[in-house]
């Protein structure tokens, strides 16, 4: 059994996997509400919070899977990116637990976690597979030919989709996360109302949303008065040029990979129209797609469990003098050996 960790922004989490990819727990306390009256999310608070649920959290996750830090044979816990000070209140607790039961240690990029959260559940999706990451923070495509690593196909060069669906949230007066409220307030409009570019720079697959922000803004300026009439138009207009622009790198990925498996992640992904035309593009090209749960789209640690079925841990003493990272991405650790390998 492996004790996931996850604590890089403003949700505590703990989960419990199976080394079959079962999840037996997977525990999300949220700040979201705590945050929502300064607009995001505030670090010194986030931080202050985790130090108050992490206890909590954990025994919740192994109380609901019938179990006790007896049966835990891993600590895996996320070492970043993320806002340092929430990561190092995660990364400290996952230390302090190993280390006083001389249990090995697995930091985890967060991103990793992600792309390999299809992986997790009785539908597992099998390698080789595209995935795409887009979360408030991060924007990416990835071949992954082993979960133990993955292969960056392109990425954002600016702002992350996840980000581009806040700050419109905020430009339109809605309420903090801005991703769920469009996603709300677009179901009652017109898609068409308005006329969004849809970026695609260079030649790649890499992703741009900063001037379909800015467009945003100016026609909200232009419309006066009339913005806040229109706000659902504005919002399911602005929506379909962030999910098109994604659809439309998946597609050429797709077919620049030849791959015919495709795995979505991060707290877009829980947008309910690019899950409705993945799922369509999907059964257009006959690729099998992973859509994954909610509650596996958002931060969680489960997905951060996932991450240490592929990778061999630190042992006991070796990972005490590791520190979280605002940066991380390092190199993963060497794949797991088995008898076939």
């Amino acid at each position: 059994m492996i004790l996931g960790i996850e604590t890089s922004c403003d949700d505590t989490c703990a989960a419990v996997v199976g080394r079959d990819g079962s999840v037996r727990s997977n525990v999300v306390a949220s700040q979201g509400l705590l945050h929502a009256r300064y607009g995001g999310v505030v670090p010194e608070i986030a931080s202050r919070h985790h130090l108050e649920l992490i206890d909590a959290v954990i025994d919740d996750a192994l109380e609901r899977c019938g179990l006790t830090l007896d049966d835990i044979e891993t600590i895996a816990v996320t070492r970043g990116p993320g806002l340092i000070g929430a990561l190092l209140v995660g990364f400290s607790a996952a230390k302090a637990i190993a280390a006083a039961r001389l249990l090995p240690l697995l930091p985890v990029d967060h991103l990793h976690g992600h792309v390999v959260a299809g992986t997790l559940g009785a539908r597992p999706i099998e390698t080789p597979y595209l995935c795409l990451v887009a979360s408030g923070g991060h924007t990416f495509l990835a071949r992954v030919d082993e979960p133990s690593s993955y292969r960056l196909l392109g990425q954002t060069i600016d702002d992350a989709a996840g980000e581009a669906f806040d700050k419109g949230a905020r430009m339109l007066g809605l309420d903090y996360p801005g991703g769920p409220a469009i996603d709300r307030l677009a179901a009652q409009g017109d898609p068409g109302a308005f006329r969004f570019p849809r970026p695609l720079p260079g030649d790649g697959l890499d992703f741009s949303f900063s001037g379909l922000k800015t467009a945003l803004l100016y026609r909200i300026r232009d419309l006066g008065s009339e913005a806040g009439r229109q706000s659902a138009d504005l919002a399911a207009s602005y929506q379909a040029a962030i999910i098109d622009v994604l659809v439309a790198r998946v597609r050429a990925a797709l077919a620049r990979e030849r791959l015919d498996k495709l795995a979505i992640g991060g707290g877009v992904a829980a947008n309910s129209q690019l899950r409705r035309q993945i799922a369509e593009l999907c059964d257009e090209l006959d690729v099998r797609s992973w859509l994954p749960e909610r509650s596996l789209c958002t931060d969680n640690a489960a997905m951060i469990a996932a991450v240490a079925r592929f990778l061999a841990p630190i042992e006991y003493p070796d990972y005490l003098d590791l520190d979280a990272s605002v940066h991380v991405a390092l190199p993963p650790p060497a794949p797991v050996q088995t008898a076939s390998s």
